[in-house]
């Protein structure tokens, strides 16, 4: 019987035989090994680094922030695990792949010549290719032809086994550079938490006495004058057993919020054995490492918990990159991770980016080259119990100042927060007189957008 080790080590010595080479050139030589660490559902102040160690320690995740650059205003291109996924390892929008919601992930029916995927782009220009942990792409896993991972071992309920398989890889001997990708599941247990249900990866304990929890959230309340659609979905959504947050007293969000943290030391803990296993094998002078989330959790948020709407707490997330000797530094700069992350890499590794693939590169840019960034989302889970067929869509528009947010359902449809006066997005300014031009020029800005990548969305103002 071949056990799972042997059919690790076994994967890895395929490599070879589907055309890399066995001795790298002295160009691979100098080219970095590439390693995504991702994790699901962690907010962008979801980290020591952030926002302090009071109620959070995350000492691996911190390591990182202190020998990279932070991106503070990355922002997901769907707050939803498979369409951001599927666009983070594609580089296109969900609205291109038509991802925009988890039965992509049933569907798996991504046109590889259409939306080459991370894997096969990097294994066709030299690299070893590896996956460990939660996959959730719109790409059948056995499909290596397709996805161009040739080592993998997938897992969604067992963030140790996935840090154990990475750092086996790592200690392996590497006859190319590599590009691995470590996907944990946690604080994604945080939804188990909420409804009350044995937690997949490993209970967290007790709450404490509350004077040891962290604060409510100071955007608690819901959004005055929010889109008409927003406020149906949340009904819909708390009213649902499975989402029972809407009769959460204070005290049970607070312990929420404590229990979340925990979920991210549990995951920054097996981070570490990654970190600890690249360390000992002494590849850290020659691998970039990028962490991430593939979207947020609202904590709370306006009465919101888990993601699917553009709350900053569920579309924003974390971004480093880092390499050993790289100074600590913030950027403001706006990334869109759903497009950016894979000409990211193809640049440190010196590929020439597709040109189908609509993002940037985030190496050696100091300014900001825009002026906005666009999100999409489908309200599936509010719509599920409201009967909605199909769910509301919505799209969002980060701009260097203000956040626009239209959705295709409500008599109020449009957002509009000043997110430098107003960073928990508590009122709504689409309806008051004195921001229409504000929101003419974001609603421009999404026309351009829809006009770019032929999204057939209906934005107010043209027509």
């Amino acid at each position: 019987m071949v056990t799972r080790r042997e059919f690790l080590r076994g994967a890895g010595a395929a490599v070879c035989t589907v055309g890399l080479p066995l001795r790298a050139s002295s160009v691979q030589a100098k080219r970095p090994n590439l390693m995504v660490i991702l994790t699901d559902q962690q907010s962008a102040d979801a980290a020591s680094y952030f926002i302090g160690n009071r109620y959070l320690h995350t000492p691996n995740i911190d390591s990182l922030a202190a020998s990279g650059t932070s991106f503070t205003r990355a922002y997901c291109a769907n707050p939803l695990c498979v369409p951001s996924r599927t666009s983070m390892f594609t580089g296109r929008y969900p609205t291109e792949t038509g991802v925009m919601d988890n039965t992509g992930l049933a569907n798996a029916r991504l046109d590889p010549r259409k939306f080459p995927i991370m894997g096969k782009i990097f294994h066709d220009n030299g690299y070893q290719t590896a996956y460990f942990g939660k996959w959730h792409i719109a790409c059948l896993e056995d499909q290596a032809n397709i996805h161009g991972f040739t080592r993998m071992a997938t897992t969604f309920n067992d963030d140790k086994a996935a840090a154990i398989d990475a750092a086996e890889f790592l200690r392996d001997k590497h006859e190319a550079p590599f590009l691995m990708v470590a996907s944990f599941l946690n604080p994604h247990n945080i939804c188990e938490w909420a409804r009350g249900e044995q937690l997949p990866l490993g209970d967290v304990g007790r709450p404490p006495a509350l004077d040891q929890c962290p604060p409510l959230r100071a955007n608690h309340a819901p959004q005055k004058n929010e889109p008409d659609i927003i406020a149906l979905m949340r009904r819909s959504y708390q009213a649902n057993p499975m989402f029972p947050v809407g009769n959460f007293s204070e005290k049970q969000w607070r312990e929420y919020l404590w229990a979340y943290y925990r979920m991210i030391e549990k995951v920054d803990a097996q981070i570490g054995i990654v970190l600890g296993a690249l360390r000992e094998a002494g590849l850290e002078e020659n691998t970039l490492i990028v962490f991430l989330a593939d979207h947020g959790d609202c904590q709370g948020a306006h009465g919101w918990n888990q993601k699917t709407v553009f709350y900053e707490e569920a579309s924003r997330v974390p971004l480093i990159l880092s390499r050993k000797g790289a100074g600590a530094r913030r950027s403001a700069r706006l990334v869109n991770t759903g497009i950016d992350l894979l000409p990211t890499l193809c640049d440190y590794a010196g590929i020439a980016k597709p040109s189908s693939l609509p993002g940037l590169s985030l190496k050696n840019q100091e300014v900001d080259p825009r002026r906005y960034v666009v999100a999409s989302n489908r309200l599936v889970q509010g719509a599920a119990i409201d009967g909605h067929i199909p769910a509301p869509e919505g799209r969002m528009v980060r701009g260097q100042r203000y956040k626009y947010c239209v959705y295709n359902e409500g008599n109020r449809r449009e957002s509009l927060v000043d997110l430098e006066a107003d960073p928990g997005e508590m009122v709504n300014l689409a309806g008051e007189t004195r921001f229409n031009e504000v929101l003419r020029e974001h609603r421009a800005m999404l026309t351009e957008w829809c006009s770019a990548t032929r999204d057939s969305f209906a934005v107010p103002g043209n027509g």
